[in-house]
């Protein structure tokens, strides 16, 4: 008969992959690691794609607020501008009122047309301010990107050829670009 010796001891001997610890033998490492049943299983991709759909939420959110904050800055810009041109046409308005009240059977001819041109010069004073010019182009060349020709008038010599012999309607330029183009008649010279 063999003898065969037991121990009760647990044993401390080395496996394959090493040495083994007695404090880690029972939990699992991650290569062996156990899913636990009762937790759902996290999908990487399903993941990723939630937090891309959080982060396109935050940014569409974002973008709506500029867009309505961008057409609120651009109101109140707006708003502003046509009150500061509006202060300045008010003397003038405060003027016409005045001239509104003058009694016909007192005040002569000369008296109206001389307040009728203040009121006009004080009110194109204040949008010249604000970047208007009067385009009157009489007697000069013809111009096709600021005058609108409405006829022609002949003429004797060639040297009056394509100037401006009447304007029927000034128009004006708003720093710079056309707002109506003055309606002229045009000289033409048929040799």
């Amino acid at each position: 008969m063999t003898d065969m010796h037991t121990n009760d001891s647990p044993d401390t001997s080395a496996t394959a992959e090493g040495p083994i610890d007695p404090a880690t033998e029972g939990t699992p490492t991650s290569a062996d690691a156990v899913a636990d049943p009762g937790a759902p299983a996290v999908d990487p991709v399903a993941q990723e794609l939630a937090e891309q759909k959080e982060k396109y939420l935050r940014l569409y959110a974002e973008f709506e607020n500029f867009k309505r904050r961008a057409v609120r800055d651009r109101q109140d810009a707006e708003h502003r501008g046509m009150q500061h041109l509006l202060r300045g046409l008010l003397d003038s308005l405060d003027d016409l009122s005045r001239f509104a009240t003058v009694d016909p059977a007192t005040t002569d001819a000369k008296t109206v047309v001389d307040g009728v041109g203040l009121v006009e010069r004080n009110v194109m004073k204040s949008l010249a301010g604000h970047g208007l010019e009067v385009v009157n182009p009489a007697g000069q060349p013809f111009d096709p990107a600021v005058h609108e020709a409405l006829t022609t008038a002949p003429v004797a010599s060639k040297d009056e050829d394509g100037l401006v012999a009447q304007v029927y309607q000034v128009g004006y330029l708003l720093n710079g670009t056309l707002l109506r183009p003055a309606r002229v008649v045009v000289q033409q010279w048929n040799g």
